[in-house]
């Protein structure tokens, strides 16, 4: 973490930071030969601090937790349709919280910086509230730099297309600066390409 960040308590920010690693640490599924919420976990950390190096106790921990165990509950254990879709996205979002609710109780949070992560873990107040709207970005810059290649082998392009567009439409302008600058593979290029000009 930067020298300037100084938690309230320093033992009960890293016990919550181990706690949620060790549980993300149980992802049976690997990537790069890692679990995979683990390596997210650490991605979305990352990207929250390069856009906000300054981040609140709250924002940091809800980075660190925002798909905890989301393998148990995959998409599969919902109907393959529209609905099903967004039934397990909005589920998944109170699974998160409510996860992340219980340890960082363990950890021994108050109720109130409990709540404030739960928030960010369900992006209450978007795009209203500043906070929101880091991790918001976060999560399209983690999904552009890291997910995009896979989306785009295994999905029609126009589904592809559409995806971009909706993450450009919920970032930031500092967070589509950082966007322009990442290596994209050909396709991927021309994919964003149409998106932002489609």
């Amino acid at each position: 973490m930067p020298e300037n960040f100084q938690p309230r308590d320093a033992q009960k920010f890293e016990a919550a930071l181990r706690r949620f690693d060790e549980e993300n640490s149980r992802d049976p599924n690997l990537e790069n030969s890692q679990p995979r919420e683990l390596l997210y976990a650490q991605r979305l950390t990352g990207w929250v601090l390069r856009l906000a190096p300054d981040a609140s106790e709250a924002l940091r921990l809800a980075a660190r937790c925002q798909h905890i165990c989301r393998w148990e509950s995959p998409r599969n254990s919902y109907p393959m349709t529209r609905a099903g879709y967004l039934k397990w996205r909005a589920d998944l979002k109170k699974f998160h919280a409510q996860k992340a609710g219980e340890i960082l109780r363990e950890a021994g949070y108050d109720e109130e910086t409990i709540h404030r992560v739960q928030d960010l873990n369900l992006k209450k107040h978007f795009p209203a509230d500043a906070e929101t709207r880091t991790l918001e970005d976060a999560l399209c810059l983690v999904f552009l730099e890291f997910q995009l290649v896979g989306l785009a082998a295994r999905t029609a392009e126009d589904k592809t297309v559409n995806a971009l567009q909706k993450s450009w439409g919920k970032m930031t302008e500092a967070a589509r600066a950082e966007a322009l600058k990442l290596n994209y593979g050909e396709r991927e290029t021309a994919l964003l390409h149409r998106a932002l000009n489609g």
